[in-house]
């Protein structure tokens, strides 16, 4: 199951998202998404676990817990939707 994560510290770096979730199961994949131009984290991420019910254990135990003095969010992540206006020329 793939969640979504925000409201994170702008030091958090993908290790340390990994170590929060590592807590409640196996993690396929941690990621902190970071500004193209400066590199800097944008304060959200995503998480992959391999099973839901673990998935859910950590949402259920993470959701508004505060990290580094910030609540953060974890849901289950949508399916990124096609753009319209993505296209190239």
């Amino acid at each position: 199951m793939n969640m979504y994560v925000s409201n994170l510290s702008f030091h958090t770096t993908d290790d340390d998202l990994r170590k929060l979730f590592e807590q409640y199961g196996a993690v396929s994949s941690a990621k902190v998404i970071s500004d193209r131009e400066t590199g800097k984290s944008r304060g959200f991420g995503f998480v992959e676990m391999g099973s839901d019910a673990e998935a859910k254990e950590a949402i259920k135990n993470l959701n508004n817990k505060e990290v580094e003095g910030r609540a953060m969010a974890v849901s289950v992540a949508r399916e990124k939707s096609p753009r319209a206006d993505n296209k190239r020329w």
